[in-house]
């Protein structure tokens, strides 16, 4: 794609960057909160790639490695175009939570509609000024509130553009992951668009590594594609497959100390960790399932019987 973007009533000739807001909803002070958005708009044509982040409010990872992004870009450089909005849920991060006022999270309201829950009309807004506009997207999250991830790619890998952008970006994992009923993921794939999800880190929290990764992987995904091209490929090795993961399960409540970290790879049968009760009077170890690899684990050591208490990709001989 190329030549003149028009965003709400802002329009973007070639070789400009811009930023601005598009209006969402008025608070009760009748402040006007909107969607930031900066749109770099190169000189030569190419994809239209859109960078988002914070569609749950407290996961903050991605509003740095996009930052980090654009302040490498520059219009001059770049065939084709980039859309980013680095605080989708714009209501969320300023409360620091997940979800909207309503308590509605708003990667299970997509498409949205113009009249709709205020989730649903940020999800139809997003969807018509951003994602109907682009190419290819790449949406940044981390795990959910007292929970840690690997970094790792979840993607639909049967697509054959979906899954050279898997590989290209390069992280230790790319994760075959079907699409949630609601989800900016399965709203864009309905149109076509190969999205990127890129899982990685702990809500409220920078995490220098997942920030890396992340910010590498996007300027790879863009080389790949013809966008950029003086950025040198990561010598890493190349992503681990994985087409199946499951969370294990607290046995009993109890006090969690967990005895294996993210990223580690272990064999059927491999002691977990134990669950204490407070007086310790009991004890009750947790095993492995499978053989697999570490990709997530809460943090709190508190649970109940039931919790999901680590994630573990099989590995496949």
């Amino acid at each position: 794609m190329s030549g003149v973007i028009q965003i709400g009533n802002a329009t973007i000739p070639p070789g400009e960057k811009r930023r601005l807001e598009l209006p969402v909803a008025r608070l009760p002070t009748q402040t006007m909160l909107g969607l930031p958005v900066t749109v770099i708009n190169g000189t030569r044509s190419g994809p239209r790639l859109w960078l988002s982040a914070a569609i749950h409010g407290d996961e903050i990872n991605g509003v740095e490695i996009i930052r980090q992004v654009l302040h490498q870009i520059s219009p001059r450089q770049l065939c084709g175009s980039i859309i980013a909005v680095p605080i989708v849920n714009v209501f969320g991060f300023i409360e620091q939570s997940r979800y909207l006022p309503d308590r509605r999270d708003l990667n299970r309201s997509f498409p949205g509609s113009a009249r709709g829950s205020l989730a649903s009309r940020l999800a139809h807004l997003f969807m018509k000024e951003v994602v109907m506009r682009c190419t290819h997207g790449i949406d940044l999250h981390t795990a959910s509130h007292h929970r840690i991830n690997l970094p790792q790619i979840r993607a639909n890998l049967g697509d054959r553009e979906t899954y050279r952008c898997a590989q290209a970006f390069g992280a230790p994992l790319m994760i075959h992951a079907t699409t949630r009923d609601g989800s900016l993921r399965q709203a864009a794939t309905q149109l076509g668009i190969p999205v990127l999800l890129y899982e990685s880190g702990e809500a409220l929290r920078f995490d220098a590594e997942a920030i890396a990764v992340g910010t590498r992987g996007i300027m790879q995904v863009m080389a790949m594609l013809g966008m950029i091209s003086d950025f040198a490929p990561s010598p890493f090795p190349p992503s681990l497959e994985v087409k199946k993961t499951q969370w294990v399960r607290s046995p009993s409540s109890g006090i969690l100390h967990l005895e294996v970290g993210l990223g580690q790879s272990i064999s059927k049968k491999h002691r977990l960790g134990i669950i204490c009760d407070a007086f310790g009077d009991q004890t009750m170890k947790v095993y492995a399932p499978f053989d697999g690899v570490i990709i997530g684990h809460t943090q709190n050591p508190l649970v109940n019987q039931g919790d999901a208490i680590l994630n573990l990709a099989a590995i496949e001989p």
